[in-house]
């Protein structure tokens, strides 16, 4: 694909942004893991210190903005004091 001067570049990086559409998986297990926190008592920084996360990353993974990783699903999991399973089912997947 050529560049053409009078239309600008053709070559853009995709850009991410808030406003996108939310995978309904991750929506669903931020959910599940909100719920568990706040049964648990633990406030968003408590439960990120205990899984040894970014505070900021622990807010997106709660709002399904955040791609969680297996490891981390873990480490959440185990700072919640529940296995992963009990995670992955209560979000329904």
């Amino acid at each position: 694909m050529a560049i053409n001067p009078s239309r600008g570049n053709h070559w853009r990086v995709p850009t991410y942004s808030s406003t996108r559409k939310k995978a309904p998986a991750l929506l669903a297990l931020g959910e599940a893991i909100q719920r568990i926190r706040s049964a648990s008592g633990l406030s968003q920084e408590e439960l990120a210190h205990a899984a040894e996360v970014d505070r900021s990353y622990m807010s997106g993974v709660e709002r399904g903005a955040s791609n969680v990783t297996v490891l981390n699903l873990v480490k959440i999991a185990g700072a919640l004091n529940v296995p992963a399973s009990e995670v992955l089912a209560q979000a329904g997947l």
